[in-house]
């Protein structure tokens, strides 16, 4: 009976343990992932085109070619970016800046100047780059920045909690007493279950903002697709009805994030490595619209060459060997010699003519 209590005992406390040790695994940071289909353990993330913007023109203007690292060429995000899944225009010019060049001060004022008369803005990240120029040190640079409202604004709701965790939080949208105006920027593009839905929302400009509820924990790709496959799929009413009701919590985030998978190695066929990349995203949303502001930027330094043997070089023609003569000014030699072994061929001479050389010395005397 007492092994019983004592097996009974040591269950429970694994239990306990791996309850905890769950409950501390539980992932509640926020990340920035710097490709669509980057795969993380993070519940919380986000992804913007900016990284991706600034490793094009690394790959096609620096690099020009495939990026691979020496001693690491099967690196899974350097494949999938490599891969150009999303390109600048994709996004109209109107909205991001981008440039690349060897690193100086004078290209990190010509950038905060362009910042400031493009959109206004100062960047978070130009400071964090060591400016001082060297060879092969490079910088590629984008900002995007995207302000705009919805056709009307939402109305703001009562402050609710957000799913399990404590707290409460501001929403907005529609409910039984908005204005009939609102639906109309509303489209539905599915509803399964109350926990299994999508909608897409009108702006002032070209912008759609798409909203998925599900609890899949996919790459964005696969969940991008997947949002429109059910869509295509669904048979019901797409239009937002008066019995309809939509809640929006209001977003304020910021993230500035390295990664460091990307740095200190050696790109294949190049004497670069990328010494800096960097991330940025802030991204708020309510009532009225959304503001999206993200900044990327890719820095490299000249990778250590590998240091020459100081020795002295000996040219020993002392083995088999090849000899040409030709004039300069023509295509082809005039004369070429294999030497394989030499005895033999130095045997086929001719004499030297000694007694000349004798009677030009007699005749000297």
């Amino acid at each position: 009976m007492k092994k019983l209590f004592a097996i009974v005992a040591i269950l429970a406390i694994c239990a306990s343990s791996a309850y905890a040790l769950g409950k501390k695994s539980e992932n509640t940071e926020f990340v920035l992932v710097p490709a669509l289909k980057s795969q993380t353990e993070q519940q919380n993330r986000a992804w913007v085109g900016t990284f991706q913007i600034v490793w094009n023109d690394f790959q096609n203007n620096i690099v020009r070619g495939p990026i691979k690292f020496v001693e690491d060429e099967k690196n899974p995000l350097v494949k999938e970016l490599n891969k150009q899944r999303f390109k600048a225009d994709m996004i109209s010019p109107n909205f991001y800046y981008k440039t690349y060049g060897l690193i100086s001060p004078e290209l990190k004022n010509e950038i905060e100047t362009e910042l400031m008369e493009k959109f206004n803005e100062t960047s978070d990240i130009l400071n964090s780059i060591d400016w001082t120029p060297a060879p092969k040190k490079y910088l590629v640079y984008a900002m995007l920045k995207k302000d705009f409202k919805f056709i009307t604004a939402f109305d703001k709701l009562k402050s609710a909690r957000f799913s399990k965790f404590r707290g409460k939080v501001d929403y907005f949208g529609i409910d039984e007493n908005s204005d009939k105006i609102l639906d109309d920027m509303v489209n539905v593009l599915f509803y399964d279950s109350k926990d299994d839905f999508a909608v897409a929302i009108k702006t002032e400009g070209k912008d759609i903002v798409y909203l998925y509820r599900t609890d899949d924990n996919k790459p964005f790709d696969k969940l991008y697709s997947d949002m429109h496959m059910k869509k295509a799929g669904y048979m019901g009413w797409h239009e937002f009805s008066e019995n309809d009701e939509l809640r929006i919590p209001d977003i304020n985030l910021y993230r500035m994030q390295t990664y460091p998978e990307l740095l200190n190695k050696q790109i294949k066929g190049t004497d670069l490595e990328i010494s800096n990349a960097i991330q940025t995203v802030e991204f708020t949303m309510n009532n009225e619209g959304v503001k999206l502001k993200s900044e990327a930027a890719i820095a490299t330094t000249c990778s250590l060459a590998p240091i020459e043997d100081s020795k002295p070089r000996k040219f020993y023609f002392d083995d088999t060997f090849v000899l040409f003569l030709q004039e300069y000014d023509k295509k082809l030699p005039y004369f070429a010699l294999r030497v394989y072994d030499l005895n033999l061929i130095n045997k086929t001479g001719k004499p030297q003519n000694i007694e000349s050389s004798n009677s030009d010395d007699a005749s000297e005397k």
